[in-house]
């Protein structure tokens, strides 16, 4: 136990992501007060002092530190502790290890930030070069229109020559996404001077009341799935043998 103490503390002093497996309990005080009795767990202290108790199943953590935590480790009884607290936030866990697996620890570093793809941009950019999605007399002229009023997705002219605004939602389209698409409507009669602009929801889905809504005010909607790039689901896929 005495090495592992060593080594987990060299590796939180040196700012190391610590990975231990372990059999252990856990006991929290904070958020709310909780004690995990003894069981095989996967500890996680990250470079900001993070720390996460992980089960042997299961994505999120049965227990954890924010960042900034301190962390304490020492062998006493022959059992190896860690104590973390963080006094800013009032908590404190106490981990109890009666048995070490392994100690791993590394320097990592990573300054990416995730790109979420099939965005209401991604959207956008699919319907202008793809304006049959919308109607096949859709005539798109601009896409991520900036305005004083906003972002307008994207500018068009139907089989008559009416301005559309297309407003894209990646979602379901809700009665928010009605009320900003009549904003702009609004706004761009009165900059254009002429009542021939008519509006229209791009979404995969929309609310019984948000389409209700919509007719009411003289809006259509259409089901436009946002682009999926990376999409490896294939409906189908029934066994691996498909994968």
């Amino acid at each position: 136990m005495d090495s592992f103490a060593v080594q987990i503390r060299d590796a939180i002093r040196r700012n190391e992501t610590v990975v231990i497996g372990c059999e252990c309990e856990v006991e929290y005080s904070g958020r709310a007060e909780a004690f995990l009795p003894m069981g095989e767990r996967l500890i996680i202290i990250k470079s900001d002092n993070t720390l996460l108790v992980h089960q042997p199943e299961g994505n999120a953590p049965i227990n954890y530190m924010k960042p900034d935590a301190k962390h304490s480790v020492a062998v006493e009884d022959g059992r190896l502790y860690i104590r973390s607290q963080n006094l800013a936030l009032k908590e404190y866990l106490d981990i109890n290890m009666r048995k070490v697996h392994f100690v791993n620890s590394h320097a990592l570093k990573d300054g990416q930030k995730i790109q979420i793809i099939g965005t209401e941009k991604d959207m956008s950019e699919m319907i202008y070069n793809n304006p049959s999605l919308i109607s096949p007399d859709f005539r798109p002229l601009s896409m991520e229109e900036h305005t004083k009023y906003g972002f307008i997705d994207v500018f068009g002219y139907d089989k008559d020559n009416n301005l559309v605004i297309v407003e894209c939602k990646r979602y379901n389209a809700d009665l928010s996404a009605v009320t900003q698409l009549r904003r702009y409507v609004e706004k761009m009669k009165k900059l254009k001077g002429t009542a021939n602009i008519k509006g229209m929801i791009a979404a995969p889905k929309i609310t019984s009341n948000a389409e209700q809504m919509a007719k009411d005010w003289g809006f259509s909607f259409v089901a436009v799935e946002p682009p999926k790039y990376k999409e490896r689901y294939k409906k189908d896929q029934k066994t691996l043998t498909h994968f």
